[in-house]
């Protein structure tokens, strides 16, 4: 059986694996071990469970699907590989800012300040 490719996924990895090798920050080889995991086995994190664990003007990356589940009150600003349209909404509603991981990186290259919330 052939293994089923995703070019946005491929990309996804390289991209944080090419920031790793320039930043040698670990906060993107982690965000890789936790893409490279079994799809039933990724992060699937509730804005609730962000909200509680951040503050005002945190920075915030999520290697996995946000979804709706929960409230957000304080602004934020999110990378991760996907959102649900409820969380997209809530979270830009409460003011905040929502990005593609690669955009993420781009963004915040160092990894300085980041938290890497997972599962």
């Amino acid at each position: 059986m052939r293994k089923i490719e995703n070019p946005v996924f491929d990309n996804t990895i390289y991209t944080l694996n090419k920031a790793y090798k320039k930043s040698k920050a670990h906060i993107w080889r982690a965000a890789i071990e936790y893409l490279l995991k079994s799809r039933s086995r990724r992060s699937v994190v509730n804005v609730g469970k962000i909200s509680r664990l951040t503050k005002e003007g945190d920075l915030v990356l999520v290697p996995g699907k946000i979804l709706g589940g929960g409230i957000i009150s304080h602004k934020i600003t999110i990378g991760a590989y996907s959102f649900s349209e409820k969380a997209l909404w809530k979270i830009q509603r409460a003011g905040g800012k929502t990005m593609s991981l690669k955009d993420f990186i781009e963004k915040f290259p160092d990894g300085k300040g980041v938290i890497l919330i997972g599962g």
